[in-house]
């Protein structure tokens, strides 16, 4: 069944795909972002502290977080001819490999204007222990359809 902005309620979720870190994934992420910051690739680097913080090892690009956001929410937004407008997000607990991520969404409201009507979703990506490595908001838009001439 297809979602459309008239079945959705505030509190209904929306599930991602799961996504396991590899060496390899952080790799192609630094090839296709152009990003070769040795956080992403220098085990020896990555051994310092930077300020009281020590990650332990290379992590993930936190705009990977973004990306899985954003399959999450076109995946369950186009199908309903919904457009995905909006995402911010804030990087909460380092990634790295080894980790198995899944982003989440929870309706938390819905608004409709004279010309359209939107979703606004809390989003969130979880490790395999269920802590939080990103949060967010979403907003979803469905638009009205133009009236039959």
């Amino acid at each position: 069944m297809t979602t459309t902005f008239e079945t959705l309620s505030v509190g209904d979720s929306i599930d991602g795909p799961k996504f396991s870190v590899s060496r390899e994934s952080i790799r192609l992420f630094c090839d296709a972002s152009l990003d070769y910051n040795p956080l992403h690739l220098d085990d020896n680097y990555m051994k310092g502290d930077f300020g009281k913080t020590n990650f332990g090892g290379i992590i993930m690009h936190g705009m990977n977080n973004f990306g899985l956001i954003t399959r999450m929410l076109t995946d369950w937004a186009y199908p309903a001819g919904a457009i995905h407008r909006r995402l911010e997000t804030r990087w909460v607990k380092p990634v790295k490999p080894g980790d198995t991520i899944q982003p989440a969404g929870i309706i938390k409201a819905k608004q409709v204007t004279k010309n359209s009507r939107f979703v606004l979703i809390d989003v969130l990506v979880k490790n395999q222990n269920g802590e939080k490595v990103a949060v967010g908001e979403a907003m979803v838009e469905f638009p009205v359809a133009a009236a039959a001439a």
